[in-house]
């Protein structure tokens, strides 16, 4: 009887499946980030995969290592992004393994001819997350995988692996999701947006300059077609008027002359369309939050109020302008007068013209409310 019990039980932990399978942490390579560029001339997709391998990790058993970590970065050509890769799979050991992308960059290239197909691909990807950061950029994609954070810490501490919802950005572009892009890239009216890398070799150094990521401005996006790109002190303004979790530091000047900087937060943007049938016609109600970060020259309270709305309502005014140009609804004043006047909209699709002008926007009123006066002293 016991021996027949002590069988039972062998046979029974044979069976068990177990964990067998499992691999450890050393034995994949994890893909954080994909690049794609295009050779218009070949019709040639360029895929760059950049890879981290964890066997260093494992080993060292929480000291820091003393040598640098190579980044290591696999690229490949093909017809379509997936011949490309699928080009890479027997010459890599540890195998590839796509479940933690972070980021997909693409090249201007990409941005400019092949860009609908692209992101359409990616977005019906399977084996890519809907919290997949996108962004593009006009330098080399092997260069810009290559950068290093700052102090020697791993690429996966640049820009390009930045969190977006959580984080405050201060004077920073946010990044965008594949899931939020596609959202806004579809929509009948309104931009979509990009962040663009930059690589920075001024910046900062260490014996020698220190190249550094950078987000330098956004690509612009109407009605599933590239119109633009945005550069920072402009696109900087629209993040912080349209995304949360931005604020924006503001020169104040008096006559010509710097008089104050300010930090502001906060800000609300109301529309209010008038009753034109045809196409959009509005006004602008923007508030926000500032605080005091220095006074360099003795100036009013009001008046220092007054300066920084004057120029907010100048800059807002220019950035419309600069998307009435391109075609380009960068205040996304549009996206709710389609879905409240529908009859409007569809009379307006059917002439297929852009339904903004110089003149659409009728006014722009701002107030800024100074909280915090930094220790500086106010009647």
């Amino acid at each position: 009887m016991r021996n027949s019990c002590l069988i039972s039980l062998i046979v029974g932990c044979l069976m068990l499946s177990g964990c067998s399978n499992v691999k450890n942490i050393q034995d994949l390579t994890y893909i954080v980030a994909i690049g794609m560029d295009y050779d218009p001339e070949k019709e040639e997709y360029t895929a760059y995969l950049q890879g981290l391998n964890f066997a260093n990790v494992a080993k060292q058993e929480g000291s820091r290592p003393t040598e640098p970590i190579p980044i290591f970065i696999a690229s490949a050509k093909g017809e379509t992004l997936n011949l490309a890769v699928s080009k890479l799979y027997n010459r890599t050991e540890p195998p590839l393994f796509f479940g933690h992308v972070i980021t997909l960059l693409l090249s201007q290239s990409i941005v400019t001819h092949r860009f609908s197909e692209v992101i359409e691909e990616v977005g019906r990807n399977r084996s890519l997350r809907p919290t997949l950061r996108v962004m593009c950029t006009d330098e080399s994609i092997q260069e810009v995988f290559n950068i290093k954070a700052l102090f020697n810490y791993p690429a996966i501490y640049t820009v390009l692996y930045k969190k977006g919802d959580t984080d405050l950005y201060q004077d920073e572009l946010k990044p965008t999701t594949i899931m939020d892009f596609l959202r806004e890239y579809n929509e009948p009216m309104g931009t979509a947006k990009l962040p663009s890398v930059k690589i920075d070799q001024e910046s900062w150094s260490a014996n020698k300059n220190y190249p550094v990521l950078y987000v330098d401005g956004l690509e612009i996006f109407q009605q599933q077609q590239y119109t633009n790109f945005l550069p920072f002190d402009e696109a900087i303004l629209i993040d912080w008027l349209l995304e949360k979790k931005v604020s924006l530091t503001q020169r104040a000047e008096e006559g010509g002359q710097l008089a104050a900087v300010v930090k502001l937060a906060t800000p609300k943007m109301k529309i209010k369309y008038g009753k034109d049938p045809d196409a959009p016609r509005f006004l602008l109600e923007v508030t926000a939050q500032a605080d005091l970060l220095e006074k360099v020259r003795d100036i009013p309270l009001e008046k220092l109020k007054k300066v920084i709305e004057d120029d907010l309502k100048k800059r807002l005014i220019a950035v419309y302008s600069n998307g009435v140009k391109n075609k380009a609804d960068l205040l996304n004043v549009g996206e709710k007068w389609y879905r409240t006047s529908p009859k409007e909209y569809e009379k307006l699709k059917r002439t297929k013209a852009f339904y903004l002008e110089e003149d659409s926007l009728k006014d722009v009123k701002v107030d800024v409310q100074i909280l915090h006066f930094n220790s500086y002293k106010y009647d």
